[in-house]
C-alpha cells in the first residue's frame, strides 16, 4: 500500500507541471476577430496570413465577412468599444473613421517588417497602413469577347446590352467606376452629375449591381455577363480556377485601390492585432498574397513572378493608375451614395 501511494504521488507530481503548462497555454490563447473581405480574398488570407499567424502565436482567428461600407458601419455602431481587433477597409473609409476618432494608433516600432515597407503605405497620423495595391479595371469573358476592351466606354457599347454587371456604389468598384465615367464626361469629384447621368441607363440595363465582389464568379461561369468593372486580383484568382476571365486596363487609366488595415478604437487585443498586421506585411506574407491573390505588394523586398506581374498593377499599369485623394473621397462618398440611391436606383 505504501509503495502504491508513493507511485501515485510521484505520478501526480510528474503530471502536475504538464497540466499547469497546458492550462496556462489554454488561458493565454486568445481569439482575434478580423473583419475582412470574402471569397477568394479570404481564402488567400487564410493561407498566407491567418495560418502563419495562428501557428506563431497559438491564437485563433475568427473572421467577419463584408465590404468596406458594412465594416465601417459596424465600427461606428460599436462606438469606440470595438468587438473587432483588425479591420480591412479601403483608404477612403479608413480616413473617414480616423477623422471621426474611431481608430487606434498603429505603433510602427512594434512591426518587425516596417523597414521593408514602402513609407507611403503608412498613414501620416499612424492610424492605418496600406497592405496592397489593387485597382478597379475591366474584367471580361474570353468566351464571349474576342477583342479585349481598351476603354471604359467599351462597357457602354450596345453590342453588350444586357450582358454587363457593375458594382453598387456602396462597394469600392461601384463608386470608382462611377468616378471614372464621371471623369470621361467632364465631371469632377465635387460634381458627379455627368457620371450619374451617363451611368444611369447602364445600371438599369445591367445584369446585376453587385455588392460583394465574388457575386460575379457565378455570372462569368454561366456566361451571363461579358464584362464588368472588377478587381485584377479577383479576376486572376477566378482564372486560376478555370473560369474564362481576363483583365484589361483601360487606356484612360484604371482606378487605383489602396486597401488598408486598421485597429478600431477599443479593440480587445491591440497587441495581438499588431502581430497580425506584422504577419500581413512580412516578406513571406506579402509574397504569398501577391502570388495567390495577385495583390500588388507594399513590401519592397518582394519580387513578383512573371505571371503575377502580368495581372497586378505593376510597371506601366501601376504608373497609369488614377489614385484618388482619400481625404476628398471620404468626405464626398456619403453624398455619392445618397445621390446614387435617389437618382440611379429610383
Amino acid at each position: 500500500m505504501a509503495n502504491r501511494t508513493l507511485r501515485l504521488l510521484t505520478a501526480t507530481a510528474t503530471a502536475l507541471p504538464l497540466l499547469l503548462a497546458q492550462a496556462a497555454t489554454e488561458a493565454s490563447a486568445q481569439e482575434l476577430v478580423i473583419a475582412t473581405f470574402g471569397g477568394s480574398f479570404l481564402d488567400a488570407s487564410k493561407e498566407c496570413h491567418i495560418a502563419p499567424f495562428e501557428e506563431a502565436t497559438g491564437s485563433e482567428v475568427d473572421t467577419v465577412v463584408g465590404n468596406t461600407t458594412q465594416h465601417s458601419a459596424s465600427i461606428r455602431a460599436m462606438g469606440g468599444q470595438s468587438e473587432y481587433d483588425v479591420v480591412y477597409l479601403d483608404d477612403s473609409a479608413a480616413t473617414q473613421l480616423k477623422n471621426e476618432g474611431l481608430l487606434a494608433d498603429i505603433d510602427r516600432s512594434q512591426l518587425t517588417a516596417a523597414g521593408q515597407i514602402d513609407p507611403r503605405a503608412f498613414d501620416e497620423s499612424g492610424q492605418y497602413v496600406v497592405f496592397m495595391t489593387g485597382a478597379t479595371a475591366i474584367a471580361y469573358n474570353t468566351d464571349l469577347v474576342d477583342t479585349p476592351p481598351t476603354s471604359w466606354n467599351d462597357l457602354f457599347d450596345e453590342k453588350w446590352s444586357g450582358q454587363i454587371a457593375i458594382g453598387d456604389v456602396t462597394g469600392t468598384s461601384g463608386w470608382q467606376f462611377l468616378l471614372a465615367v464621371n471623369k470621361l464626361h467632364g465631371g469632377t469629384l465635387e460634381d458627379i452629375t455627368p457620371g450619374l447621368e451617363a451611368i444611369k441607363p447602364l445600371a438599369q440595363d445591367a445584369v446585376t449591381l453587385y455588392t460583394q465582389a465574388d457575386q460575379l464568379i457565378a455570372l462569368f461561369e454561366r456566361g451571363e455577363i461579358a464584362m464588368a468593372p472588377w478587381y485584377p486580383d479577383r479576376a486572376g484568382s477566378a482564372a486560376d480556377q478555370g473560369l474564362p476571365i481576363a483583365i484589361a486596363y483601360p487606356k484612360e487609366g484604371a482606378v487605383g485601390i489602396r486597401p488598408t488595415l486598421v485597429i478600431p478604437k477599443g479593440a480587445p487585443h491591440p497587441e495581438l492585432a499588431l502581430k497580425y498586421i506584422d504577419t500581413v506585411l512580412s516578406k513571406d506574407g506579402q509574397e504569398c498574397f501577391a502570388e495567390k491573390k495577385y495583390a500588388g505588394p507594399v513590401n519592397l523586398d518582394v519580387e513578383l513572378s512573371d505571371k503575377a506581374a502580368a495581372i497586378v498593377p505593376y510597371g506601366e499599369t501601376l504608373q497609369q493608375l488614377w489614385f484618388l485623394d482619400p481625404a476628398v473621397t471620404s468626405k464626398e462618398l456619403p453624398t455619392w451614395i445618397d445621390r446614387w440611391q435617389r437618382e440611379v436606383l429610383r
